[in-house]
């Protein structure tokens, strides 16, 4: 260390000191501070207990009461507070009034300036996908977070799906983009009621993508084009149909309107044969006049119930399909409107990027993969519903062969296969688990130039590969604790849903920093070797003595840590 005025300062959670310093050296501090925040301030400002917020979002705590109630509290944690460039931490009573009063406003204020933060790291990656000449990779997915069921606080909370149960909660959609150098970038997070299902998410998802990344693949216009002729025919012949099916029922009316007419008259005939007969005291025999007045009266009403009864099924009939031609009128529209919208963009966009998205069978319906394609995307998912694996199966034989892709997982897979009702052809393989006794089913899609079907290992290696995003959700789940809701306000529930995956975005960038800055010294701590989860859960909770100068800042771990005799050296030329 230099002979430089030197400060020493105890903390017990070293690798928030770290990060500290790389939220210094890359501005990160300073413009959150910047964020307008209309709250008034006492001993701290509101922009220090958001920033106080993140760093608990960081240090993994599971309730906010931990920044003031843990064993080693964050709020009393000085070296911690004075690295990230704030004179103290508030109690976490503070943190959650300030988090509560934050409106919608406040919110994507502080998201939009993570974002900007992320912007340069986000490029960097995305120019060398490029130079490497691979397409870009998206994942999608939505992930619920539940609240307690008997709960009347959160707002806009409702019941849906997750983790397998039906549970009372938030559903937060995310996108995350495959990393060459970090293996994993969060891209976005949005946030919804628990209702919301991920069949009505992926046109959110893929906007989200291109939005963050200012990039987007050549819009398939004239497969879209095709579509609406095809829909158009289709269009005409149910529109001659219903032409058909009005004159049906205008027959049958008329046909009705007649009988009613002969029924009436005969009733009235019938009437006065029958007051005929009193008169004159004639008894009505089985072959009488009065007896087939009677039987004709009864015939006409019973064929006067046939009629209205055919009438009424021919008007179910014309209904029926006047709806399904409004539904396609309301589709070509959409359609056309789609083409337009897809003609502009692909005008503007002078360098369209060879993009897939992987999504999972809650995304599969045939109109999400349908626009997928149409967007220009490789297109890797799963059927959703049983439908197509029920019609799958029926193909099968005992000549069909399956050929095993994982320990108990087999495929047979069709190479541009028609669907009934799908405007495409798609690459198909149904699957089958064994699960001990039981076999199990499901389809894979795929769109695209991949030649999948040649290689049904790797289709099925490269689709399952989206447990990328499955492994960051876990993380946001079991290092965040993304799913234990700090906050009871719906602004603060987003930001702490957008901390938590620019937590795990940061602490990769952060590593690379502290790698490449910290100094060869010996018993130096190689960083490198630790991942995000040890970083969150041993790291940033370790006790090490926090050394500085004009030269140099050190972590010297205490040996009372799991790192006793290791350093983290770093140049205190940049801070």
């Amino acid at each position: 260390m230099s002979k430089a005025p030197t400060t020493r300062q105890q903390t017990q959670h070293a690798f928030l000191v770290a990060w500290g310093w790389y939220a210094q050296e890359t501005g990160l501090i300073k413009k959150l501070q910047a964020v307008p925040l209309k709250q008034k301030t006492y001993e701290h400002t509101p922009q220090s207990k958001v920033m106080e917020f993140f760093v608990g979002t960081l240090a993994g705590i599971k309730h906010l009461q931990e920044i003031s109630t843990s064993a080693h509290p964050l709020d009393c944690d000085t070296a911690v507070a004075g690295n990230w460039e704030q004179p103290g931490w508030a109690d976490y009573s503070g943190v959650s009034r300030t988090l509560s009063s934050l409106g919608w406003e406040n919110v994507r204020t502080i998201v939009q300036v993570l974002e900007e933060f992320s912007q340069p790291y986000l490029q960097g990656e995305l120019k060398r996908i490029q130079m490497q000449g691979k397409r870009l990779r998206y994942d999608g997915d939505l992930t619920g977070l539940p609240v307690s069921d008997t709960s009347q606080t959160y707002r806009n909370a409702a019941y849906g799906h997750m983790d397998d149960e039906i549970r009372l909660g938030y559903q937060a959609g995310v996108v995350s983009l495959v990393s060459p150098t970090y293996g994993r970038l969060w891209l976005s997070v949005a946030h919804h009621p628990g209702d919301t299902v991920s069949c009505n998410q992926a046109e959110n998802l893929v906007q989200e993508a291109e939005r963050r990344t200012g990039l987007r693949p050549k819009r398939r216009v004239a497969l879209l084009s095709e579509r609406i002729s095809r829909d158009e025919v289709h269009w005409g012949q149910v529109q001659t149909r219903l032409e058909a099916q009005q004159k049906v029922v205008q027959h049958a009316q008329e046909h009705l309107e007649e009988t009613l007419r002969q029924v009436q008259e005969q009733k009235t005939y019938l009437d006065e044969l029958a007051e005929s007969y009193r008169c004159r005291q004639r008894i009505e025999r089985p072959t009488s006049q009065l007896a087939d007045a009677r039987q004709r009266y009864q015939m006409l009403v019973k064929r006067s119930k046939r009629q209205e009864d055919a009438r009424k099924e021919a008007e179910q009939r014309m209904a029926k399909t006047h709806r399904r031609l409004q539904d396609e009128q309301a589709s070509i529209a959409n359609l056309k409107e789609r083409l337009q919208r897809f003609e502009n963009e692909n005008a503007l966009n002078l360098e369209p990027v060879e993009a897939e998205f992987r999504l999972d069978a809650g995304f599969g319906t045939y109109d999400n993969v349908a626009l997928l394609i149409e967007m220009g995307y490789e297109v890797y998912t799963k059927s959703y519903g049983h439908s197509v694996t029920a019609h799958l199966k029926q193909q099968v034989n005992e000549q069909t062969v399956f050929t095993r892709v994982g320990a108990n997982a087999e495929m047979a897979a069709w190479s541009k296969h028609s669907l009934k009702h799908f405007p495409y052809p798609l690459d198909v393989a149904l699957e089958r688990f064994y699960t001990g006794a039981t076999l199990k089913h499901s389809t894979l899609f795929h769109y695209g130039t991949d030649q999948v079907t040649q290689d049904l290992p790797a289709w099925f290696g490269h689709y399952n590969g989206r447990q990328i995003i499955e492994a960051g959700i876990k993380e946001g789940k079991q290092v965040f604790y993304l799913h234990k809701i700090k906050v009871r306000s719906e602004p603060a529930i987003f930001l702490q849903e957008c901390f938590v995956l620019f937590a795990a975005n940061f602490i990769r960038w952060a590593s690379h920093w502290l790698a490449e800055q910290a100094q060869p010294v010996k018993n130096a701590l190689d960083v490198r070797k630790l991942g995000v989860k040890r970083q969150v859960q041993v790291a940033a909770h370790v006790s090490a003595q926090v050394i500085q100068n004009s030269e140099s800042k050190l972590l010297k771990f205490s040996k009372q840590s799991v790192f006793a005799g290791k350093v983290l050296q770093l140049p205190s030329g940049h801070f």
